[in-house]
């Protein structure tokens, strides 16, 4: 049986793009399902003084260790003034200097989802465009924009932003 890893890329307690990434990873057929919670991945700011004086911290190995492990990620990024939360860009920048190709070419469906009408699209544009240098193979995006009005009870009640979902998991499951 397949693994799939999936994660939102902020640290809220309640966070909609965990709530995404979530759903989107039930839909994928016979797989086991991780999700991750990055308040369970605590790092101090990256900085190469730090590196040098303590080397990467091990909640960074750690949570590269469940990429390593996984046929595939499911990515849900929050979008905070544009671009990645802290957490998540703090986690990348460790996750990086463990290991350059961080993402090791799995399968990726990436997402986002916002209170806007945009649904992160800003940070959905910038990840598409980085992460392939980190060896990510994004064969699916999704976008859901005005969470608050599509998607309830744990799945997204807008049909045609469903099906949208459903498409995008299709590929990624193509690609396991």
């Amino acid at each position: 049986m397949k693994n799939i890893l999936a994660f939102a890329g902020s640290n809220s307690s309640d966070s909609i793009n965990k709530q995404l990434a979530t759903y989107a990873a039930d839909l994928v057929a016979d797989v086991k399902v991780t999700v991750l919670d990055l308040n369970d991945f605590d790092l101090p700011i990256y900085s190469k003084d730090l590196e040098a004086k303590s080397g990467i911290p091990e909640n960074a190995k750690k949570f590269h260790q469940h990429i390593e492990k996984a046929d595939g990620l499911v990515v849900s990024l929050a979008e905070n003034n544009a671009a990645y939360s802290a957490v998540f860009k703090n986690l990348f920048d460790w996750m990086s200097r463990y290991e350059q190709k961080t993402f090791l070419g799995k399968p990726m469906l990436l997402m986002a989802t916002s209170p806007g009408g945009r649904g992160g699209a800003s940070v959905l544009a910038m990840a598409a465009e980085r992460f392939p240098r980190h060896d990510a193979n994004v064969v699916a995006e999704f976008s859901l924009p005005l969470f608050n009005d599509k998607f309830s009870d744990g799945k997204i009640v807008d049909e045609d932003f469903n099906e949208k979902l459903k498409k995008a998991v299709q590929l990624f499951q193509n690609s396991l």
